[in-house]
């Protein structure tokens, strides 16, 4: 589901697809130790300018997410959050909430305060902050585990919405259902361009949306690969700074190139399956963390992996694999060099065993 903003990817890798390429997995290593090195530059000139700003205090009641502990223990009756995104404006965390359909800010300490309630959201997914504009967005949907369920809506909803940062007062809503009916819907994860469009993902429809800054909706892509066999399809999406979409399809493991411009579709080859792939954050370096979970998934498992891949991600590889301690994770978001990861006991939501009032978000070592 839900992933990091796709920017401040490596140098050699930014603008439009066709630029500066790199000859192949093998010489990837040399381009990100020329980005290091490059970075290391940067940062030896920037660094003293930057010193009294890191050292001034936080404003009241806010929290510094990379000064946090490894582990924040989130505490919330039954709120099940299954995105997440990090609020630079204010320190905190953002999360949605399968259970009650709302959005809530996450403090250092664990506390939580709703910011979004609006009763026509069964069950919030993905969440996006767009600091730039003061608002987040939201994907909402229903897969029948939410307070407000029903036969009508089960399946078949896909809406995305944008609530404003300051008091969650909401700015547009958009039933992207409308868009194609007679499918079944289930909308998943956003990802934000520069510019403040949106890109959406529908697990049961394969389609990937776009929404202007003003809320209005077209289908950017709508293709059989991305379509599940059974289960949930199209999930995590991330924007490459080269204009183009990163999707991942959860019941398969396979990852889709999305073209912004005219909506084709393209695989990107990978060396090994990735099943039960959900969460997608792009981290500045320009590799791709990934969540992944067992819940829809028979052969997936908790685990947290990193892929790179080649500046047009037309192949991409494993190069790290971390089994995950907390059941069930789903999103991550990316805080400064830092990967924070979610997982919002939806097994046992999902599982039929009752509600949990914990979730935890811990830091990837």
């Amino acid at each position: 589901m839900a992933g990091s903003r796709g920017t401040g990817i490596a140098t050699l890798c930014q603008g439009p697809p066709g630029g500066a390429k790199i000859g192949g997995m093998a010489n990837y290593s040399v381009f990100l130790s020329r980005s290091a090195a490059a970075a290391a530059l940067v940062a030896a000139v920037v660094l003293p300018a930057a010193v009294p700003a890191v050292a001034a205090p936080a404003q009241r009641g806010t929290s510094v997410a990379t000064h946090a502990a490894a582990v924040i223990d989130g505490h919330a009756p039954s709120l099940h959050p299954e995105g997440i995104d990090y609020d630079p404006l204010r320190h905190r965390f953002v999360v949605t909430s399968l259970r009650h359909g709302t959005v809530s800010v996450v403090d250092r300490d664990g506390s939580v305060r709703t910011l979004v309630d609006d009763p026509r959201n069964i069950s919030t997914i993905g969440v996006r902050v767009d600091a730039a504009r003061r608002r987040v967005l939201v994907a909402a949907a229903d897969p029948g585990v939410g307070e407000r369920t029903s036969p009508a809506t089960q399946g078949h909803t896909a809406v995305v919405a944008a609530y404003s940062l300051d008091d969650g007062h909401e700015l547009f809503r958009t039933d992207l259902a409308a868009l194609l009916p007679g499918e079944n819907h289930f909308a998943n994860d956003i990802a934000i361009a520069g510019d403040g469009t949106a890109y959406v993902t529908d697990s049961f429809s394969p389609t990937v949306y776009r929404v202007d800054r003003g809320g209005r909706a077209t289908v950017l892509a709508h293709d059989e690969r991305l379509r599940a066999s059974a289960g949930f399809g199209a999930n995590g999406i991330v924007l490459s700074p080269r204009g183009f979409l990163i999707v991942g399809k959860y019941d398969d493991g396979r990852i889709f190139r999305v073209d912004t411009k005219d909506g084709s579709v393209s695989e990107v080859a990978l060396d090994k399956r990735l099943a039960g792939k959900d969460g997608f954050a792009l981290r500045p370096d320009g590799s791709l963390v990934v969540v992944h979970n067992a819940l829809g998934a028979p052969d997936g498992a908790d685990k947290v992996t990193v892929l790179r891949a080649d500046c047009d991600w037309t192949r991409a590889r494993v190069t790290r694999e971390v089994p995950w301690p907390d059941t069930a994770p789903t999103a991550a978001a990316v805080v400064g060099g830092q990967v924070r990861v979610l997982s919002g006991a939806l097994d046992i939501l999902l599982g039929g065993h009752g509600t949990a009032d914990t979730f935890t978000i811990r830091r990837l070592p």
